[in-house]
């Protein structure tokens, strides 16, 4: 058997993408490495991809879900917030911040969940207890400001 070869660092640059029900509720993910830490579906861009393909990408792998590209909704907009020391060892020696793409999608209450090996858990919650479980501030940001555009 090989041993296991060393990923590469990670690009400072990720997507955020919710998945949603268009009826006030969203999709999470419990992370495998850290119980009790629930998420949308994110992700880091791979070499020589665009925000828009990595949030495809990262969608089909974490959920099983192979969105179409014209169900992806790209907010066109993105936040900067700092690594957590935690997970810093994953990127270059001396990167503290992160850029994060933020995009959603309409999908069916229930629609079939595969999990990959980096999630023990998925749920739907509405979108006000989704983002009170997140662990991240800007999923946080990205749920109550869609909890927002869905009331309105």
């Amino acid at each position: 058997m090989q041993p296991e070869t060393p990923k590469p660092p990670k690009r400072p640059v990720s997507v955020l993408v919710l998945l949603h029900d268009g009826q006030g509720s969203a999709l999470l993910l419990e992370r495998a490495d850290r119980a009790g830490f629930w998420q949308s579906v994110t992700g880091s861009l791979e070499a020589g991809e665009t925000p828009f393909q990595a949030a495809l990408r990262e969608t089909a792998e974490e959920t099983g879900i192979a969105l179409a590209p014209q169900d992806l909704a790209d907010w066109h907009f993105h936040t900067d917030y700092e690594i957590y020391p935690h997970w810093r060892h994953r990127y270059p020696a001396g990167v503290t911040r992160n850029t994060e793409h933020w995009f959603s999608a309409r999908v069916a209450d229930p629609t079939q969940v595969r999990l990959s090996a980096e999630h023990t858990a998925s749920h739907w919650l509405p979108l006000a207890e989704a983002a009170a479980v997140v662990f991240s501030p800007s999923n946080r940001d990205a749920l109550l400001r869609l909890a927002a555009e869905e009331a309105a």
